[in-house]
């Protein structure tokens, strides 16, 4: 196992930033990217998992990085939501609903994962 030196090591974040990089991309088409407040919401809270992980694991103590783990799940719980709110909208089809949602809850399992090896 290669020893994790910084956050970019951290397979949950790398994840993390994929989603958010496919979440921004699927903003940029129309209709969605004529939804600025809800574009702007989904963006948010989709780089808010990443960022909180590497901020967590930035503060150096396992108890601090828990509760950004945690803060981090919920983001994607929150993005979860919107994913299910962009299809209603028919913003996205329902393919990419289902892949966005896989991808949602496989990071939230790895967080939740993570947090756990951290006890």
């Amino acid at each position: 196992m290669n020893k994790i030196r910084s956050f970019e090591d951290l397979e949950v974040w790398q994840e993390a930033r994929e989603l958010s990089k496919i979440i921004f991309q699927l903003t940029l088409e129309l209709p969605f990217s004529n939804d600025f407040k809800f574009k702007n919401q989904i963006k948010s809270s989709s780089g808010s998992i990443m960022d909180n992980i590497a901020e967590g694991f930035e503060r150096g103590g396992n108890n601090e990085f828990k509760l950004f783990l945690s803060i981090a799940k919920g983001s994607c719980g929150e993005t979860r939501s919107q994913i299910y709110r962009a299809f209603d909208y028919e913003y996205i089809s329902q393919v990419e609903m289902d892949e966005l949602l896989k991808r949602c809850i496989t990071l939230s399992k790895k967080n939740l994962k993570f947090y756990y090896i951290l006890e």
